[in-house]
């Protein structure tokens, strides 16, 4: 689908795309300039969505954990499960989308012009992404920080020993403006080297171009994993943001919005009830209101959302709940071993929480 908006958007206008060095850390990093809408789109994206067969995906260039391709070009990861949830809700097939590797650069463009209809790729909720880019974030499936990576045998214990360091990331990100922040706040320079491409980002701090390498936990636990000798790194204590990621969608367009946010949700409500893939089939007569509103034997919640009822039931029956997502594609039997901590449920200590259906 396309449809009729132009933007500008000037990602660390600052440096080209292979690589640079900013200096100190004290200039001003803009990413964002602005966006200008021309005329808003007349079509509704899950109309364009049905007509075409499939939904495009907007993923990252290959986040293992989040979204990774393998060598037969199967996705999977957290943010690849969400846009199957959401294949799964419109044509009860979660095999029914296509996916568009993008840069960090390329996201918030590809979305607004129309060439995806969600961006699914480790995406971190901000003000100025909510209020300027005509775009609507649809919730958070992992809330995170942003963490510094360094070489054991660089000796340094803690994020305050880095004065001077070169680091390395991604342009177009949260983290560029982190850095700098973090680094400005406490007195103390850097010199920043970022790149386009994730793997370049690796590629440079694995061949010791980089005393440093940030960018949210869960991506340095990722990307650890694509180093040549991973234990010989360590991750520093310091979380130095708050990067709540989560699925973005355009701006005007309402169902479409309300279909992703409610994907996410029955995900995290199913967990919550103890329904998932292995036996949500057989709790849809289970004499529990609220679990059969959310599998759809009871109302026509469905239906609110332009769907069939049982939307929620194909969800779980062939992504899963949120938990089985996450234990599969990041949890502590995977590479990146990441513990639920905040992103455990509300009910378990966590800040995990959906809206009821009802």
């Amino acid at each position: 689908m396309s449809n009729n908006i132009i933007i500008g958007i000037g990602a660390l206008v600052i440096g080209g795309a292979a690589g640079f060095f900013i200096g100190s850390g004290n200039e001003k990093i803009v990413e964002v300039e602005k966006i200008v809408e021309v005329e808003e789109s007349q079509a509704s994206t899950l109309d364009a969505v049905r007509a075409k067969g499939f939904i495009q995906c907007g993923v990252s260039q290959g986040l293992p954990g989040f979204s990774n391709s393998n060598d037969d070009g199967k996705w999977t990861g957290i943010d690849v499960d969400l846009c199957r949830a959401v294949a799964a809700a419109v044509f009860g097939d979660a095999d029914k989308v296509k996916y568009t590797p993008l840069s960090a650069k390329q996201r918030f463009t590809a979305l607004a012009s129309g060439e995806i209809d969600i961006l699914s790729r480790n995406t971190t909720w901000t003000m100025t992404r909510d209020t300027q880019l005509g775009l609507n974030f649809a919730g958070v499936n992992y809330y995170d920080g942003q963490g510094m990576m360094v070489p054991k045998s660089l000796g340094a214990k803690s994020s305050m020993e880095l004065d001077g360091a070169n680091i390395c990331t991604n342009t177009g990100t949260t983290t560029e403006l982190n850095i700098t922040d973090y680094f400005r706040a406490n007195g103390m320079s850097f010199n920043l080297v970022a790149f386009e491409k994730a793997d370049e980002v690796v590629a440079a701090y694995d061949s010791g171009r980089c005393d440093v390498y940030t960018t949210d936990r869960s991506g340095l636990a990722a990307q650890r994993t694509k180093l040549t000798n991973p234990d010989d790194h360590m991750v520093l204590p310091e979380i130095i943001s708050k990067e709540p990621l989560g699925p973005v969608v355009r701006q005007g367009d309402d169902s479409w919005f309300n279909i992703v946010r409610w994907a996410l949700r029955a995900m995290i409500n199913a967990e919550e009830m103890g329904i998932s893939s292995a036996n949500a089939n057989s709790m849809v007569t289970d004499n529990n209101p609220a679990i059969k509103r959310l599998l759809g034997s009871e109302g026509n919640f469905g239906q609110e959302l332009g769907l069939s009822n049982d939307w929620a039931l194909n969800i779980i029956t062939q992504v899963g709940n949120y938990e089985e997502s996450y234990e599969r594609n990041v949890g502590p039997n995977t590479p990146l071993k990441l513990d639920r901590g905040v992103n455990a449920l509300w009910s378990d200590g966590g800040i995990l929480y959906a809206a009821p259906v009802r």
